[in-house]
């Protein structure tokens, strides 16, 4: 955890009414669960192989931008508060991520800004809040340029453009701008699908997975000991790579077919599999890691158990992190419910559970 400063008494002094343009604009963004995993990068923030994940709806993060265009700036002016407190660690990545940004949308460079952010899950711990921040923030970044210009600069509409923004702060935040299930990546199944944004599922759902619930078993809300963007980079000369991307374009094949149809049995296989495969890969990279915990292995024996006992569809899946999120249809939300009560609490960092749903995307608060 990065050094905090708890004194907000000094935040931005905007100056409004002196004739300078200003504003506010604030977003909820949720974050997602990839279902096929994103692992590996490429310059630019750009993906190695497709993913597919579903968007969330209770555990998301809320940004407001209070900004001011000032003509005379040369540098975008940040200050950023994390549940009203400045986090410095925070801080410096979201600045630096501003600033690189100027290429995209030059207007940032003349821009003062006081944000403000908090999320309704953990941070840092495996439940991709990443993911829900650059989303927000890049929504946030899109209301001001059309707020300042009328529009969104370049060929693309509102939400490609935040989603390109976003995928430069965090891969997977590029997913969360929409609701559903979401594509990003280039994949032989859809031809509009890109490696520079996200894209919404192209296809029909099968109503069974319309409806989907996600349980997140919070195993444990310690910053992980790898940041993700570490665990990318040692994909580069990772022994398994060119298996693991044949593995992930058959998946990704497979389950598309598998949401139009609602083959549950495929779907827990393939969702499983890429969770295992995920962490394999860390276990097995050159400066190998390992994220999981002695509880998250005994939740994903007691989730096998408790399906084959039940008959019921519920599978498990992870982030690059130890926390579960368990996935299964709406209908059978009392019973699954019921079993992470009585054999499934007590794994979890304080009894703490975040039940979730598939989401149907951002809100724009302000």
């Amino acid at each position: 955890m990065g050094q905090k400063n708890t004194d907000m008494s000094e935040p931005f002094k905007m100056s409004h009414g002196t004739g300078a343009l200003f504003g506010k604009v604030s977003w909820r963004s949720p974050s997602n669960i990839a279902l096929v995993k994103y692992w590996g990068k490429r310059e630019g923030q750009l993906p190695s192989n497709p993913s597919l994940s579903l968007t969330l709806s209770q555990a998301f993060t809320e940004s407001t931008i209070e900004y001011e265009f000032i003509e005379a700036l040369t540098s975008p002016e940040i200050q950023f508060a994390f549940s009203n407190a400045i986090e410095f660690s925070f801080e410096e990545r979201i600045s630096g991520y501003i600033k690189n940004l100027i290429f995209d949308i030059p207007f940032i460079s003349q821009v003062r800004m006081n944000i403000q952010s908090h999320n309704t899950f953990p941070h840092s711990a495996g439940i991709a809040s990443s993911a829900s921040a650059f989303s927000a923030l890049a929504l946030c970044f899109c209301s001001i340029e059309k707020q300042l210009n009328g529009a969104v600069s370049g060929t693309m509409n509102f939400y490609q453009k935040a989603s390109y923004l976003a995928r430069l702060g965090s891969g997977s935040a590029c997913r969360s701008v929409y609701g559903g299930y979401v594509v990003w990546g280039e994949t032989v199944d859809y031809n509009d699908s890109s490696n520079l944004y996200g894209v919404p599922f192209p296809y029909d759902v099968h109503p069974l997975l319309t409806d989907m619930h996600d349980s997140i078993l919070v195993v444990s809300s310690a910053r992980k000991t790898v940041s993700s963007s570490a665990g990318h980079q040692l994909m580069k000369y990772h022994p398994y790579a060119s298996a693991r991307y044949q593995q992930v374009r058959d998946n990704m094949s497979s389950l598309i077919r598998i949401i139009q149809s609602g083959d549950m049995d495929g779907f827990v296989k393939i969702v499983e599999n890429e969770a295992m495969s995920l962490h394999a890969l860390m276990m097995s990279s050159s400066d190998s890691f390992i994220l999981l915990q002695p509880a998250t292995l005994s939740v994903i024996e007691k989730v096998k158990d408790y399906r084959r006992r039940s008959g019921i569809p519920v599978c498990f899946t992870l982030d690059a992190g130890p926390n579960i999120h368990m996935i299964y249809p709406a209908i059978y939300k009392d019973q699954v419910h019921e079993f992470i009560q009585s054999e499934l609490v007590q794994f979890c960092e304080g009894g703490r559970v975040i039940h979730d749903f598939i989401g149907d995307g951002p809100k724009q608060l302000i």
